[in-house]
């Protein structure tokens, strides 16, 4: 399927002239064609097109930049002109490409010498626009049943995962047959949370997420990605991505399929809470996806509660959170731990926590946080007087630090 658009792009690229990019409708790079002449150069170093082509996407202020002049909604060709404030230095020539009245994606052409004669006002008077144009509405075809193809792969995995007991043993079934081979193979399974739900992906109808799942299918390994609504407290959505892997040991296309998932704006809740991914242990065939599923948001949790593990955790890394992830939310929440975790406290229970991942060491607790042993006597002296634990009491110390953990998540 990648080469049908590279064939079809260099099509593009060769009635025009000039070098043409193709985008889904999330602006994730699906292929670009580069066309020989003395501006080759020139070309390659519009930085829009730079990190478009070595990021595989675009930045949030291009995309706005570009969605401001009605792109989405476009049926013919577009001008739109440079922006040097979103980084957009050369104006672009768009042509949307287009399936039974819905947009896909986009192909980008720089408006430069090679197209500036070109008119756009009639969009088919000009035969290297027309076919063009004819060529990008076989591009959106294919996008088109790429992405009823993931929907139907996408409603399945959704089923599997957080369905109702009775119809899980069908959809695994449906899905083993859909997926041939690779459903008995080695599979990676990543969850990311808070995704932003889309049209359609509140628990009934497409399963696959707008647009991410074309462009990442045959890029990254994923065989299937849903949307799960209500999977985690405070979050509307989570994304779950089956990834083929080579081997159970070797989890790096899961790895680089979340990372690249975390990348898309539809990760997280904002610019106040970044999205995190989770990886549950590899698995050969489909039999224990449900688990795993639990091991990804698990992971995914983690993540979001401990910076040093994310944005990206895998659950054989996250340790104590393996068992506190799976308590219903608020359990965790200990009466006698209660008064550490108010906000005025917030730098004695740092210094408990510390104490406590480092063993109980107090010249490797003080050298970690930067201050004097005193210091830490006197923190920890303050953190026994507000909870009443002894923190020479093996009991009292696994309270104090699964209690901590646990505010995190």
């Amino acid at each position: 399927m990648r080469g049908d658009y590279q064939h079809l792009v260099d099509e593009i690229s060769a009635a025009l002239g000039a070098p043409a990019t193709l985008e889904d409708r999330d602006f994730v790079l699906i292929a670009f064609g580069a066309h020989g002449g003395e501006d080759d150069l020139d070309v390659m170093m519009d930085p829009v097109r730079t990190r478009s082509i070595l990021q595989r996407r675009s930045t949030a202020a291009v995309r706005a930049w570009f969605e401001a002049f009605g792109i989405a909604r476009a049926q013919s060709p577009l001008r739109i002109p440079p922006d040097p404030a979103a980084g957009v230095f050369k104006g672009r020539i768009c042509l949307p490409v287009r399936h039974r009245g819905v947009v896909h994606g986009y192909v980008w052409l720089l408006d430069d010498e090679h197209l500036a004669g070109l008119d756009l006002s009639v969009p088919y008077a000009d035969p290297r626009l027309a076919q063009a144009m004819e060529t990008a509405a076989r591009i959106g075809e294919l996008l088109a049943a790429e992405a009823r193809a993931g929907a139907e792969l996408g409603e399945l995995l959704r089923e599997v995962l957080a369905g109702r007991p009775a119809g899980r043993d069908a959809a695994s079934a449906a899905l083993r047959e859909a997926m041939g081979r690779a459903a008995d193979g080695p599979l990676g399974l990543v969850a990311v949370a808070p995704w932003a739900l889309g049209e359609g992906e509140h628990g009934e109808g497409d399963g696959a997420p707008d647009g991410i799942g074309s462009a990442l299918a045959g890029q990254s390994g994923v065989a299937a990605l849903c949307a799960v609504p209500d999977p985690l407290p405070g979050a509307p959505a989570a994304l779950a991505a089956l990834v083929r892997l080579r081997t159970t040991s070797a989890v790096a296309p899961a790895r680089m399929a979340a990372e690249r998932l975390l990348r898309s704006p539809r990760a997280g809740a904002g610019p106040a809470r970044r999205g995190t991914a989770g990886l549950a242990a590899p698995r050969r065939g489909l039999a224990d996806l449900p688990e795993a599923w639990h091991e990804a948001l698990a992971a995914a949790r983690a993540a979001a509660a401990e910076p040093r593990l994310g944005p990206v955790a895998e659950w054989g890394d996250i340790g104590p959170y393996r068992l506190l992830a799976a308590l219903p939310a608020g359990a965790a929440t200990d009466t006698t731990v209660r008064p550490l975790l108010a906000p005025a406290h917030a730098e004695l229970a740092r210094t408990a926590e510390v104490f406590l991942d480092c063993a109980g060491q107090a010249g490797r607790t003080a050298a970690a946080l930067g201050i004097h042993r005193q210091t830490l006597y006197y923190r920890l002296a303050r953190v026994e007087q507000l909870t009443g634990l002894d923190l020479d009491e093996g009991e009292g110390r696994l309270l104090l630090h699964m209690a901590l953990k646990a505010a995190r998540l």
